[in-house]
């Protein structure tokens, strides 16, 4: 796999939000082999074992806190990874409290700090997705109202705050991941659920979809090359391949060694189930398991095109098969699924 040469200059401090995620514990993993010392901001009840033996500083905090400034003292450079990633109605709330006004309380933390570069992680779901057959890339954007979606909603606004912090003078870079496959997926995120689902046998049918995926570890090299080589307020798409999910699940089939599902499901009906699921059942107290915006996004070919990242950043495009091995292999020892 393609890596960094470069090296921290003088073992220089970076803060890390989000460092317990799915793209975080990677992103920490590849600065401190980079010489960087990192001070990462955890919550009170975060869960710490994707970062158990790692040589890092830990603050315990919150995104909005007031005093966020000082827990940044000392450090060059922020990485702002952290945010909600939820499709349920009942996070509507918290998704916008910490996406959105917890990005901004981030910035001027980090302005009264003095940190020297922030690279902001948004997400592809703030750009929307193209309905003329044409990928996606970061000259286009839906309008807000297009977006389905709180997530992706309080992700467009969360990228506002990054455009107005840079018009106050802060140098921030964005970076728009696709759909991360890898190791240390801990929660998991939606996509490594249906890796999960799949190796525990639960994935019998799919929808009509279609995802661009990518190595989460190129994911974390494309944070770096961002601090190191990207624009002031400009964005970068991180991803790689296109893929239905059908030829997605071919993939995880053929590494996990198990049959390919074969019933391809009409949107309907998933989407009917998840409004019993999501508005009915929840009222008799029994937790949904299929969220009603997850269902509506999957009606769509979410494609991008990375190639101002591979240009101007020199992203790796390791191959999507690589990204399944590492993701299946860590999620049977992690959740301790029999081969």
């Amino acid at each position: 796999m393609p890596t960094l040469e470069a090296k921290s200059q003088m073992g220089e401090r970076v803060f890390v939000t989000g460092a317990t995620g799915f793209i975080g514990a990677n992103l920490v993993r590849l600065l401190l082999e980079k010489d960087y010392k990192v001070r990462v901001l955890v919550r009170e009840n975060s869960n710490l074992d994707p970062l158990q033996g790692l040589d890092l500083e830990m603050v315990v905090g919150d995104l909005n806190d007031e005093d966020l400034s000082e827990k940044m003292q000392g450090c060059d450079y922020l990485f702002h990874v952290a945010a909600v990633y939820s499709f349920w109605q009942r996070d509507k709330e918290l998704l916008y409290k910490t996406n959105v006004l917890g990005t901004r309380n981030v910035f001027n933390c980090a302005r009264k700090a003095g940190i020297k570069r922030i690279v902001y992680t948004s997400s592809v779901a703030a750009i929307g997705v193209r309905e003329d057959g044409i990928l996606a890339d970061e000259d286009y954007q839906d309008t807000v109202e297009k977006l389905i979606g709180n997530y992706k909603k309080s992700k467009y606004y969360a990228e506002q705050e990054a455009y107005k912090a840079v018009k106050l003078g802060q140098d921030i870079v964005i970076v728009n991941p696709t759909t991360p496959i890898g190791a240390y997926d801990s929660k998991p995120t939606p996509t490594g659920e249906i890796i999960l689902r799949f190796l525990r046998g639960k994935m019998p049918a799919f929808v009509d979809t279609g995802l661009n995926f990518v190595h989460v570890k190129d994911v974390a090299i494309g944070h770096i090359l961002a601090l190191e080589k990207g624009k002031k307020g400009r964005r970068y798409i991180l991803g790689n391949q296109n893929l239905t999910l059908a030829e997605f699940l071919e993939k995880v089939a053929e590494v996990a060694g198990k049959p390919t599902p074969k019933i391809k499901l009409p949107h309907w009906l998933p989407l009917t189930f998840a409004i019993v699921d999501e508005y009915l059942l929840t009222k008799l107290g029994k937790p949904p398991s299929l969220a009603i915006e997850a269902v509506k996004m999957s009606s769509q070919y979410m494609y991008y095109n990375p190639s101002r990242a591979i240009r101007e950043l020199g992203l790796p495009q390791t191959d999507v098969t690589l990204a399944i091995q590492d993701a299946v292999a860590w999620f049977r020892e992690y959740f301790k699924i029999p081969t």
